[in-house]
């Protein structure tokens, strides 16, 4: 690999990809909450809903993989 990665357009390249990845995450987590019939943070923080709380992390991990490779091609 070397030291390919430290010129600045593969430099900012990567963090433009990654803030994109971050944008379309976050975009989608705000879909799926508001597609729930119930406050997901209000459910997880304020009722301790642990069952929840799993579930919302697995859609996220899922989420991420989907927005990898997506930007990975």
């Amino acid at each position: 690999m070397g030291i390919e990665w430290l010129k600045p357009g593969v430099f900012f390249g990567s963090i433009l990809f990654a803030l994109i990845g971050v944008l379309v995450f976050w975009i989608s987590f705000l879909v799926v909450d508001k597609l729930t019939p119930y406050d997901l943070w209000g459910e997880i923080v304020k009722k301790q809903n642990m069952a929840l709380a799993i579930v919302v992390g697995a859609m996220c991990i899922a989420i991420g993989m989907i927005v990898a490779a997506a930007i990975h091609g």
